[in-house]
């Protein structure tokens, strides 16, 4: 539902058939009220009124853990990456930004009560757009990674997945260099 021109959503913890190309084309270029609430009907208007005044324009994206925020973003990217102007160098430039996702995930994700894969991390990205509308970069501004993950988890919960991802795929020569055992029960503070 929205409230003024914030859009509440619920994390249904499952695939829905309302992010598709499909209901991307529906909500370009529609007046924001005119359709149900959805998030991109936000990015659209976002994107609009950013390029018709001229003006930098944000989206923030708030809840708690396992709400959605991370797939929230992943969606605005996608909705930016198809229906804003597109050249091959423009198409490398958004393939960039939603490819990082699956690595800063990695580096900053874990298993928490909650959720298999929520993030553990804060990012602020920002994407700029030419005089066109067309996005031609892009950079993450900050980074804030929960340190206490390092060293504490939860009962039931679990370390970085980067680390548990290099004892299985790391090859044999760089776990040795690195100091590392392949069988994560070898390590105190992820078995506390």
């Amino acid at each position: 539902t929205y409230i003024g021109s914030l859009l509440v959503s619920v994390n249904p913890y499952q695939e829905l058939d309302i992010y598709t190309v499909t209901q991307m084309q529906l909500y370009r270029g529609v007046n924001f009220f005119e359709l149900p609430p959805h998030l991109y009907a936000i990015a659209d208007n976002a994107y609009r009124v950013m390029c018709s005044e001229y003006n930098n324009h944000f989206i923030l994206i708030s809840g708690e853990s396992g709400a959605g925020k991370t797939e929230a973003s992943k969606k605005i990217l996608q909705y930016y990456a198809v229906t804003c102007p597109t050249t091959e160098q423009l198409q490398t430039v958004r393939d960039r930004l939603l490819l990082s996702n699956p690595v800063l995930e990695a580096f900053g994700n874990a298993k928490t009560l909650r959720n298999d894969n929520s993030s553990r991390f804060g990012k602020y990205m920002d994407i700029q757009f030419d005089f066109k509308g067309a996005p031609v970069g892009g950079h993450i501004l900050s980074y804030l990674i929960e340190k206490s993950r390092v060293v504490h988890q939860n009962h039931g919960e679990r370390n970085f997945h980067i680390f548990y991802q290099l004892l299985e795929g790391g090859d044999k020569d760089l776990l040795c260099w690195l100091g590392l055992e392949r069988n994560p029960q070898k390590y105190t503070y992820l078995i506390q």
